[in-house]
């Protein structure tokens, strides 16, 4: 439990320093840190709905190929 602490205490430290530095610094510093989060965010958006698209084209593939099989189950079992 003690590693767990103390990564939480430096964890907390490296916030409240990040924030204080970030308080201290000029307007256009400032601007350029939303700048990069803003950016980040925008890339983690795409990286996400890229994804998501990929996950719904192998369901629909899935989907296709399940609907293939079953048909040809039919079809031969209506032979029989």
């Amino acid at each position: 439990m003690g590693n767990k602490t103390n990564g939480l205490l430096a964890l907390l430290g490296i916030g409240a320093l990040a924030y204080w530095k970030y308080k201290k610094s000029t307007p256009e510093q400032q601007q350029a840190v939303k700048d990069k989060i803003n950016s980040a965010k925008d890339n983690l958006n795409k990286w996400g709905n890229d994804l998501k698209d990929k996950a719904n084209e192998v369901a629909s593939q899935a989907q296709s190929k399940f609907d293939e099989a079953k048909t040809k189950v039919e079809d031969s079992a209506s032979n029989i």
